[in-house]
């Protein structure tokens, strides 16, 4: 697909078609790179956007436990009150 860059003020602009933005879930703030003379325009995702899903589909696969086991100290044994 092409595209025509407009004048926008002292810029410039490029008019994305709906249909592409909403299929690449693009709202109304975007991350913008330049890779290998390409620009490359990416949707802004929330800091922690799916993490809750991915929880849960790690727990459906069994794969939600921890990789190292719990090792007391002498500061679990002595300083702490439990």
């Amino acid at each position: 697909m092409r595209a025509s860059i407009v004048p926008v003020g002292n810029s410039r602009g490029l008019r994305i078609p709906k249909a592409l933005l909403e299929a690449c879930g693009i709202g109304d703030t975007v991350d913008l790179s330049v890779e290998e003379g390409r620009l490359i325009v990416h949707p802004v995702r929330g800091v922690r956007e799916g993490w809750a899903e991915a929880a849960r589909a790690m727990a459906e696969r069994g794969d939600d436990r921890l990789l190292e086991p719990e090792t007391p100290t002498a500061f679990d044994a002595s300083e702490w009150e439990w």
